[in-house]
């Protein structure tokens, strides 16, 4: 087995699974629930991560992002005993990332300071879209006003570092409007923005009754307008979905896209770690909250799984190819543990079709290859 010299980045993962009201178009494990149970859940994330840093409390945990669900909907008060307990267990490095995703309703929206306070030093709005028809066709619960609001309260409470997420290829939006909806993020000048199309997932409302989209004509022309908008802005894209300010790019995102190793806490939360002895293991938790925190003090794993030499090429190009600058031979190698040798024939392949470059030893797709980025990332899967 091959020996795992160089240990990944370490971030963290926590999921909130809980919101006020479950849009159409989601699949994440999200749940409606009229009252949350803060303390009992933030008792079982703390006891969950007691048992997840061990082996990896010497490793500085470079980031933290809370997902969901709304995490906003939680209390700062319980933010911030949920981020004192991480800090208890684990040692932020000096460039330490803490990312939370929240909503920009305007309950929402009075904590923000509350959690810059907690240790919160990034923020992450669920925006969508700033058209009132369509975020009620999303079944969102906020309006554009509150949206726009929601960002000045975010810089009033200290946040420098705020992402938008933005959506488009939307039911019923034109060109006009989607063009509409990047000019407005984009006077907002956040340092970053999450951008990508609609996707009708298994097992959401949208996908047992889906709605009319945009004709592929349509979400092209969106596509290369919204580009042309965001490069006139200065914001950069270096990940197929996203694009920042120069430095301003997403820590632990990034560090899952480089294979990087990420502890996971929560209701249905999937984590990866890396060990010494070459081992990559994978592993989620119960999905169901309750069943979750009735679990808390036996362990919530419910599925566990070591990474077989096949496995790692194939989700290391899967995350890595995403990422515009690509990836050295060298990280590579450290990452998965093998040589880059393995992956040399399909390499050789893409290369052939003008799919995939190399430049002193740097690997990225092309502008083709990123256009069927799948087809490109099929090659370094052995079925």
């Amino acid at each position: 087995m091959p020996n795992q010299s160089v240990l990944p980045p370490l971030g963290l993962y926590i999921h909130l699974p809980w919101c006020e009201r479950k849009c159409p178009y989601c699949d994440f494990n999200s749940h409606e629930r009229d009252t949350i149970p803060e303390e009992a859940y933030i008792d079982a994330l703390l006891a969950d991560l007691e048992r997840e840093m061990v082996g990896v409390q010497d490793r500085p945990l470079d980031s933290l992002f809370i997902g969901g669900g709304t995490p906003s909907l939680f209390s700062p008060r319980a933010i911030a005993r949920l981020m004192d307990g991480v800090r208890a267990r684990l040692v932020p490095a000096e460039t330490f990332e803490a990312t939370m995703e929240a909503n920009p309703g305007s309950a929402e929206a009075e904590r923000f300071a509350g959690y810059f306070a907690a240790g919160i030093n990034r923020l992450s709005l669920g925006v969508q879209s700033f058209d009132d028809a369509l975020l009620h066709r999303l079944g969102r619960v906020h309006d554009s006003r509150q949206a726009r609001h929601a960002v000045q309260l975010a810089r009033a409470a200290g946040f420098e570092n705020i992402n938008i997420d933005l959506m488009h290829g939307l039911p019923g939006q034109t060109i006009e409007l989607a063009r509409t909806d990047m000019e407005t993020a984009l006077s907002l000048q956040t340092t970053h923005l999450s951008w990508y199309q609609l996707t009708l997932e298994p097992n959401t409302v949208f996908y047992k009754r889906p709605p009319t989209l945009p004709v592929e004509n349509t979400l092209a022309t969106i596509q290369d307008e919204g580009e042309a908008l965001l490069a006139e802005a200065g914001l950069l894209q270096y990940e197929v979905s996203a694009y920042s300010q120069q430095g301003r790019e997403c820590v632990h995102n990034r560090n899952y896209w480089s294979f990087g190793d990420y502890l996971a806490i929560g209701a249905g939360a999937h984590g990866k770690c890396t060990f010494e002895d070459g081992r990559i293991v994978r592993y989620a938790k119960l999905r169901q909250p309750d069943a979750y925190m009735e679990a808390s003090e036996i362990g919530q794993r419910v599925s566990e799984r070591a990474l077989s030499d096949e496995d790692k090429i194939g989700e290391f190009m899967l995350n890595a190819l995403r990422l515009n600058a690509g990836f050295s031979q060298t990280l590579f190698e450290q990452r998965t543990g093998l040589p880059s040798t393995v992956i040399a024939q399909p390499m050789e392949r893409l290369g052939q079709r003008q799919l995939i470059e190399i430049d002193e030893g740097v690997i990225r797709t092309t502008a083709l290859g990123r256009r069927f980025l799948d087809s490109v990332v099929g090659e370094f899967f052995s079925d």
